[in-house]
């Protein structure tokens, strides 16, 4: 059976010259990077070139990116490692315990470390989200306080796939901080740290650190056609951080543990492909495939509900609510065609709660339950778009027809 993947934001097929350049490093120069024999010195120089080439996408410093062994462990470095780092600097400068802000549809990740801080007294706020899933800066402004410390917003929402303003948002930040240091009545004058969650964005967005103005960035390898294991930490110069793990002394002692040669060196060749195959090139076809999905969705299926408001969007998202359908129906159905969808964050799959960004949203409960997660990707083409198109009404109308939750 023809296998059509649409859900790239779970995770995307590993690209043939990213799977080449790590072959190497899984045969002959399979040493630890760690050792200063040849083998562990040829294993380093791979690392070394895959650090410069995440450094140049990032504008960044080599010494600045700390390799990790995904996002989920980056958000845990940046969130936690800042506070606790902050924590053990405490001194007159600080007004209290700390503040630390975040939105109401991050990914578990980051919503998980800031619960965690949370329970062991750090103030926490939570910003709301308008109908479209964009936040709106005025908030975050206003939740600030003297003394918050940190806040962290994902770049790309992982189900819907909003854009959130993040140079905006940093911009705003610089010059908070800049008239903290100017103001010397202020009963604080701690910095605030800016994270940003930057997993989905990668593949599409601008992720220069300068202009973002981001202290912290994370992402993954396996969302950008590289291999799944790996990710990366940006860590501005200056920015407190102490490790989550012990052990040896790699990445400037951010993050013992053997280093992943084979995935670092994938991670860094997926992240030159993104500059070689030029992104708005992809970005643009895949647009175009995403909207054709949508408008053949809404012209052959009545009663669904977009929830990735398209100016907003990146171009690969199409989440849609199919009334008086369940999503995990939907979802079956297609890949008993050989169609690959999601009812959402793949992440909380098992989770048979409704998802807390579609809550989020404004969306009710009896309709997050109804939605399906079309990711689109590089590889997508026009007759897979077409098979969904054919095959989907069908599976709508036929569930439709013997569920008690649709009386149309």
């Amino acid at each position: 059976m023809q296998n059509i993947y649409l859900d790239h934001s779970a995770t995307t097929p590993i690209d043939k010259k990213v799977l080449d350049a790590m072959m190497p490093y899984l045969q002959n120069k399979f040493g630890n990077p760690s050792s200063i024999h040849q083998l562990g010195r040829d294993a380093m120089d791979g690392v070394d070139i895959a650090r410069a080439q995440v450094a140049t996408f990032l504008n960044s410093k080599p010494d600045e990116v700390v390799f990790t062994s995904g996002a989920t462990e980056a958000n845990n470095l940046a969130i936690k490692g800042l506070v606790k780092a902050l924590l053990r600097q405490q001194d007159d400068k600080y007004c209290g315990s700390f503040h630390i802000i975040t939105s109401t549809i991050e990914h578990h990740a980051v919503l998980e470390s800031y619960k965690e801080l949370g329970e062991e007294g750090i103030e926490v706020t939570y910003i709301p989200v308008q109908q479209n899933g964009v936040i709106d800066c005025k908030k975050i402004k206003n939740a600030i306080r003297d003394n918050t410390i940190l806040i962290s917003i994902m770049y790309v929402n992982n189900e819907v796939g909003t854009i959130q303003p993040i140079g905006e948002i940093g911009r705003m930040i610089k010059k908070i901080n800049k008239e903290k240091t100017k103001n010397k009545n202020a009963k604080s004058s701690s910095k605030i740290y800016f994270h940003t969650d930057a997993t989905q964005a990668v593949n599409f967005l601008n992720c220069n650190t300068q202009k973002l103005g981001v202290d912290l960035l994370s992402f993954s390898g396996h969302k950008i056609y590289g291999p799944k294991g790996v990710g990366v930490l940006f860590v501005k110069k200056g920015a407190p951080l102490v490790s989550m793990q012990k052990g040896g002394h790699q990445e400037n002692n951010l993050r013992s543990g053997t280093l992943n040669v084979p995935g670092i060196v994938g991670l860094g060749q997926a992240i030159a492909l993104l500059k070689e195959n030029l992104a708005a090139k992809n970005n643009n076809k895949i647009a175009k495939l995403r909207d054709m999905l949508i408008t053949g969705i809404q012209n052959n299926i009545p009663d669904c509900v977009i929830n990735s408001d398209l100016p907003t969007v990146a171009p690969s998202h199409a989440h849609i609510c199919f009334l008086g359908v369940e999503g995990e129906t939907i979802l079956l159905s297609l890949d008993a065609y050989g169609i690959a969808v999601s009812t959402g964050s793949a992440c909380s799959s098992k989770d048979l709660r409704a998802s807390h960004v579609l809550l989020a949203m404004g969306i009710s409960p009896e309709t997050a339950h109804s939605s399906i997660r079309f990711s689109l990707g590089k590889n997508n083409t026009v007759e897979e778009i077409q098979k969904v198109l054919k095959v989907l009404p069908p599976i709508i109308q036929k569930f439709r027809k013997i569920s008690p939750l649709y009386n149309k």
